[in-house]
């Protein structure tokens, strides 16, 4: 017998809030999600490992409507490989530019940060010591 989760422990496997877990289930994302006899959904293994490549294909900004159409076309069997594989080719395409794009971001800050820091050194370097006064010399005078 296979180990299932309610749906507190799924999201808690995950990272995901229920309320996120049905909304992935009512749009087709998350398509067959066992139930128990009491009406209750049921996590198998197999559901944990397919939102978390739901997971990975949001965080590299796939839409929602790609997500419904992948779940889809899984449901239907290897007949659809093909179509699973255009989807995907397209999405890594997606994901390689937005990495170039950030190559050119982060570029562009590590110069930034390395013009601020050669600033700051020849600060240092230019500017002279702080004065710091040293211990207040103090007089006492003989009561008299």
């Amino acid at each position: 017998m296979t180990m299932t989760l309610s749906i507190q422990k799924a999201a808690a496997e995950t990272g995901l809030s229920p309320d996120t877990l049905r909304y992935y289930e009512r749009i087709g994302v998350l398509p067959g999600v066992a139930r128990s006899p009491s009406g209750h959904r049921r996590y198998a293994e197999g559901d944990i490992g397919w939102i978390k490549l739901v997971q990975c294909l949001r965080a590299t900004g796939m839409p929602i409507e790609d997500l419904h159409q992948y779940a889809m076309l899984m449901q239907q069997g290897d007949g659809t490989a093909q179509q699973r594989l255009e989807l995907l080719e397209a999405h890594r395409r997606r994901i390689n530019d937005e990495m170039s794009e950030l190559q050119i971001a982060l570029e562009l800050v590590n110069r930034k940060i390395d013009g601020y820091d050669q600033i700051l050194r020849r600060a240092r370097v230019s500017s002279p010591p702080a004065h710091r006064p040293g211990p207040r010399k103090v007089r006492i005078r003989p009561a008299g």
